[in-house]
């Protein structure tokens, strides 16, 4: 890696390889959301035996592998992190764990069978989740001290690029799925993760490749220092854990709420599956909202720091559990009950993300030292991994021999409704004796961090 700058640009303006960083996530998150998106729909109607005849999961069967497949890929980001940071360094990890995720895609698209739905999910899970703390952190590597005020909004342009990839995916792939099959609607996402592929090669001569850090990061991280780090973040990762839990089921169980309900909304007949573009969308237009209004205008009353405003998205993550309960319980009293009423969740929840996904992301990033940038945000999406390993479990005790539900859907709802408050009312007593400490890009070893109050 001697041929590529190691060391930021001396700029004050954007880096050059950001637009190659961003168009790689934009790409990236196309295909990981376009396969996603229409993962339980084809488990449920479209998954076949090796002789061709559907061999299809029942409901229950589904949201334990969905759930189990976003653990893996959400535990992934902690080995990529460490890989990245002790022996390969953030470029070279990505570009190789790139080709596992299109193989995965590949698989996807050429067998429709259990087989190749497992070993898909497998390559994806080490792909996707592999690259996504490296992505992250080397977005901040390509800032030095003189442009370092613009990284907080590279970081929302990096959570754009996100959601609209998510945007056009999910829109786009359960339309493939109804119309060509289940190989074109995971091909199109495969060739979009070339291009993500191919993007970020192209910009590897603007990057600066920070080399890993090999034994120092480790001297880092099991430094006393280091481990205090650790063990306060872990403890948000915990709290953080229970509104995945709840979130991620948005392309489970809110799809199969979905199907039962009148999905003629606006003028558009919406496929269960597709509903769930409203989420993106929303980001799309609650991220400039947020930002320059709301946080604004409410912190001039009462100030906003980052562990707050996961607080107030914690709470609002209660509500949308709440919605959702009630459109169970009055679909299972027989009522026909619109789409709009899902969509207002959606609206909920989007808002509940912005406070705590949006805001988390770069609250991690600062936290951490140079050495330790990739490893806390692996740590930071492995509260993703837990929430979803939490509602695997929790989906496989209450499902009986005939693959059924032990409980209705309106007390289903209602029991992660309790917890999501339960885990709010934690999160306020932890946040209040946390404190923060802000790392700048280009700081040495061993200088003390900034210290701000939670």
């Amino acid at each position: 890696m001697a041929q590529y700058r190691s060391t930021p640009e001396d700029t004050a303006r954007m880096p050059s390889g950001v637009p190659y960083i961003v168009g790689n996530e934009l790409a990236e998150r196309f295909s990981y959301y376009g396969m996603r998106t229409i993962l339980v729909v084809f488990m449920l109607h479209h998954l076949k035996d090796s002789s061709g005849a559907l061999a299809t999961m029942t409901p229950e069967e589904a949201k334990t592998v969905f759930h189990t497949f976003a653990m893996a890929a959400y535990f992934m980001p902690l080995v990529g992190a460490i890989v990245s940071d002790v022996w390969l360094g953030k470029y070279r990890t990505i570009m190789l764990l790139s080709w596992a995720y299109c193989l995965g895609h590949l698989a996807l698209a050429l067998d429709e069978t259990r087989r190749g739905l497992f070993a898909g999910l497998f390559l994806i899970a080490i792909g996707a989740g592999g690259i996504k703390p490296c992505v992250s952190a080397h977005v901040g590597d390509q800032f030095g001290s003189r442009n370092q005020h613009l990284l907080e909004r590279v970081f929302g342009w990096f959570y754009f690029s996100i959601n609209l990839g998510s945007f056009v995916s999910t829109l786009l792939t359960p339309v493939l799925l109804e119309r060509q099959g289940a190989s074109i609607a995971f091909a199109v996402p495969g060739v979009l993760m070339l291009v993500a592929t191919l993007v970020f090669w192209m910009g590897r001569n603007h990057f600066a490749h920070i080399p890993p850090a090999g034994s120092g990061f480790l001297r880092e991280l099991t430094s006393e220092d280091g481990r205090k780090l650790v063990l306060k973040l872990f403890g948000l990762v915990l709290f953080i854990a229970m509104f995945w839990s709840l979130y991620e089921q948005n392309s489970s169980a809110w799809v199969l709420q979905a199907e039962r309900m009148d999905r003629e909304f606006l003028g558009i007949t919406w496929l269960s599956s597709q509903v769930q573009a409203v989420n993106p969308i929303l980001v799309l237009a609650l991220i400039p909202l947020t930002t320059y209004v709301i946080y604004p205008a409410v912190s001039r009353v009462f100030p906003l720091t980052a562990l707050r405003k996961i607080s107030i998205g914690f709470f609002l993550t209660v509500g949308t559990f709440l919605i959702s309960a009630y459109i169970e319980h009055r679909l299972d009293s027989g009522a026909r009950m619109n789409i709009g009423w899902q969509i207002g969740a959606y609206v909920v929840l989007t808002l509940a993300e912005v406070l705590v996904y949006g805001t988390g992301l770069e609250f991690f990033y600062s936290q951490a030292p140079n050495r330790m940038k990739s490893f806390v945000m692996g740590l930071f999406l492995l509260a993703v991994s837990i929430g979803n390993g939490f509602t695997a479990l929790v989906n496989l005790f209450i499902q009986q021999a005939d693959g059924t539900s032990r409980l209705t859907g309106a007390e289903y709802y209602l029991f992660f409704a309790g917890l999501m408050l339960l885990t709010s009312i934690g999160f306020i007593a932890y946040a209040a004796r946390y404190r923060e400490h802000r790392y700048v890009q280009g700081d040495a070893p061993g200088i003390a961090p900034e210290t701000v109050g939670a």
